[in-house]
């Protein structure tokens, strides 16, 4: 395994939170030592409400990175991107203090799960993406989708995005909370798993069970971190 896996989604409330939170909850049942950080949360005022899921998946336990500041080391009170929200306070999203704050994560654990603040286009920066920040840093990339009308186009666009600037996509979670009908549910991930072969990476999708709050739905995540 990687230390460090970026997990970002085709849109934004797709569930990669609670994805992120049962993510570490079954590779803690395996005896990984997992943490997870949120990268950057907006809409918050001194938490991370996504932490606080990840937190609920695994029975609550906390760490000291917490305390530190390090697994939310970015956080505006504005809903929006991270960009018009740190623009809001007169600030800008500090790029050094979420890699310092990673790599002070990966140095005490086995593994950590980044979760990106919405999908991989979103501006941190007036210069930056998210994907950018990502492909800089070399961590490989965890997508979550899922079959909703228009999912395709999004996850398609999001695969296209990572590889221009040569992301390495471990593999997809296929959220299935989303699914009104199972044939589209179908048509997605079979168009995804084609597209993730076209474009040269690995075809691996774990289908998630409709995934609650409580990041309740169980599933088989080995193939994304072998």
């Amino acid at each position: 395994m990687e230390k460090v896996y970026a997990v970002s989604g085709i849109d934004t409330g797709i569930g990669k939170t609670v994805v992120t939170g049962a993510m570490a909850r079954a590779l803690s049942g395996k005896g990984v030592d997992v943490i997870t950080v949120k990268m950057v949360q907006t809409g918050n005022d001194g938490f991370s409400e996504d932490l606080e899921v990840h937190r609920a998946a695994c029975g609550g336990r906390r760490f000291p990175e917490d305390a530190q500041g390090l697994t939310a080391p970015q956080i505006f009170r504005f809903p929006s991107s991270p960009l018009l929200a740190a623009r809001l306070e007169g600030r800008t999203v500090d790029l050094a203090r979420i890699s310092e704050a990673v790599s002070a994560c990966a140095a005490a654990h086995d593994l950590t799960l980044v979760e990106t603040a919405g999908g991989l286009d979103v501006p941190l920066t007036e210069d930056v993406l998210t994907a950018d920040f990502v492909a800089e840093r070399q961590w490989p990339l965890i997508l979550v989708t899922c079959g909703r009308l228009g999912a395709i186009n999004h996850a398609l666009l999001s695969l296209d995005a990572a590889k221009m600037r040569g992301i390495r996509v471990v593999g997809v979670v296929h959220n299935t909370h989303f699914s009104a009908d199972p044939r589209l549910d179908a048509d997605a991930r079979d168009a995804i798993l084609r597209h993730l072969g076209k474009l040269g990476y690995p075809q691996v999708l774990v289908s998630l069970p409709s995934v609650g709050a409580d990041c309740a739905a169980e599933a088989d995540f080995t193939g994304l971190f072998a």
